[in-house]
Formats: C-alpha cells, sequence, structure tokens
C-alpha cells in the first residue's frame, strides 16, 4: 500500500507532516505535480513530475493507485475516481471522502462552479489552520494504522 499526493495544490504544512510520517511508519509515500517538486532525501520519499496540462496529475494517480492505498487530495473529482478504484482519500483539511457521500460533495461542487461561472463570488477557502492541521494528522495516523495491523 501506499501514500499518493496531489501535490500541486497541497499545502506546504501537510506535506511536511507527510514527509514525517512516511519516514516513521516506513510507508511509500509519492508526490505528484505537473511540475519539479523537491523532496526529502528517503527512500520512502519520491516526487513524479508529469506533463503540464489539465488533470494530467489526476489522471496519473488513478493509473497508478491499488485498492487500500490512501490519496491526499482536494479535488472532488479525483476523490471520487480513486474511491471507485477502491482506494481511500483524504483532504488536507483532514476530512475523510467516502464512497456515501462523495455524490453529495460532487454536485455542491458543480453548483459552486455554476455560481462562480455566472459571476457571483464564492471566495475560497480559508487557510489551514491549526485545528485543520491537527484533524489531518489524526486521520492520517488512523489510516497507518489500520495498515500496520
Amino acid at each position: 500500500m501506499a501514500i499518493w499526493v496531489d501535490a500541486d495544490a497541497c499545502p506546504g504544512v501537510i506535506k511536511d507532516i507527510l514527509f514525517r510520517a512516511a519516514e516513521r511508519a516506513r510507508e511509500p509515500l509519492t508526490l505528484v505535480a505537473n511540475r519539479l517538486l523537491h523532496v526529502p532525501p528517503s527512500p520512502w520519499i519520491k516526487a513524479l513530475q508529469v506533463a503540464h496540462g489539465f488533470d494530467v496529475a489526476d489522471e496519473e494517480i488513478v493509473n497508478r493507485v491499488s485498492p487500500g492505498d490512501l490519496v491526499i487530495t482536494a479535488d472532488i473529482p479525483l476523490a471520487a475516481a480513486v474511491l471507485a478504484r477502491g482506494a481511500q482519500a483524504l483532504n488536507p483539511r483532514g476530512e475523510p471522502f467516502s464512497p456515501d457521500t462523495i455524490a453529495a460533495q460532487h454536485t455542491l461542487r458543480d453548483f459552486m462552479d455554476t455560481l462562480r461561472a455566472s459571476g457571483i463570488q464564492t471566495g475560497g477557502p480559508p487557510p489551514i489552520s491549526q485545528a485543520d492541521r491537527k484533524a489531518f494528522a489524526s486521520q492520517l495516523d488512523r489510516w497507518l494504522a489500520r495498515r500496520a495491523r
């Protein structure tokens, strides 16, 4: 099993949590992005640079993910695709995606896209808070603990 990160938009503080966890648990961690990423030297951590283009990194993750893997992403369509492949998905705020809720999340995302396209300012998400970091680390630790059993 492995951890995959949709790294183009993943906050640095979340990457740092992932780096420490991968080392501690000796869990393969791959950051996928369409730009060059620097990662700490480790046999457990690697960066995969893909071609520029819309959803190229997402497609690469979907093609490589295996059942039981964990994908870190805020991208709802990517989360839906990896859930369909038997993997798990967690957003950088520590909120797990699930097959039971992904359709509703996708509908809300599409609605917000429609509002933005019509000129309504919806604002973006707030910055990652200390509570978000803690929630993310807690969910990651739970996944790692289940994996260790």
